[in-house]
């Protein structure tokens, strides 16, 4: 993923983040979905064209394409108030596309910061589809904090480290990336912990002891 692209990645992951935790309203998180979305679309259609058939290029082009296309839905739903439900689907499909990709950054790009990279994103994906897909509306606030953080720590920070020529990656580099993915994912999952439901039989000797 190119640089500039994995930045934009980063804002648009905290917007939806934003949006999921109640801070954005769903309409005013599209307009950054549609920017990006585009964005993903177009850069690697440029790339493709101008790679003069590597297949090696192609392929890191290919994987741009399952952004821009969520970016596009997720917009869509917002704007029309379409069910989630084909999102979450497409997010299933994803979600094994992103497993592969991470999987070849390791086997066939020598780059294991990018291989966790895309398995954290991967895992991002396989949350969405529980929600949506499946209607585990209870992990959405989770869901949110992983995506916040996912889009600081996986996109913009790397992008910034390639931005200005400082990105190292290798055995280490890539056991430091999994303790810090874990660590957001075990972030997330306390951070979003839904509200304790009210016990209605506690309330109602409340209300009548009142």
């Amino acid at each position: 993923m190119s640089s500039v692209g994995l930045l934009y990645v980063g804002a648009v992951l905290c917007i939806n983040g934003l949006m999921l935790l109640g801070r954005i309203p769903r309409k005013a998180a599209a307009a950054m979905n549609l920017f990006v979305g585009g964005m993903q679309v177009v850069f690697p259609t440029l790339i493709i064209l101008q790679s003069g058939g590597d297949e090696l290029t192609i392929l890191g082009a290919s994987g741009l394409y399952l952004f821009g296309f969520t970016y596009f839905y997720v917009a869509w739903n917002e704007l029309t108030g379409a069910s989630g439900e084909g999102l979450g689907w497409f997010s299933l499909f994803v979600t094994g596309c992103a497993v592969v990709f991470g999987v070849l950054q390791f086997t066939r790009f020598d780059d294991p910061v990018f291989g966790i990279i895309w398995f954290s994103w991967a895992v991002l994906w396989y949350l969405f589809f529980a929600m949506l897909a499946l209607g585990r509306e209870s992990l959405t606030k989770r869901i949110g904090w992983f995506a916040l953080l996912l889009g600081v720590f996986s996109a913009a920070l790397p992008a910034f480290l390639l931005l200005t020529g400082s990105y190292v990656t290798g055995f280490l580099e890539g056991w430091i990336a999994a303790g810090i993915a874990a660590l957001i994912l075990l972030a997330a999952w306390i951070l979003g912990k839904p509200a304790p439901r009210a016990n209605p039989i506690a309330v109602s000797q409340t209300m009548a002891s009142s």
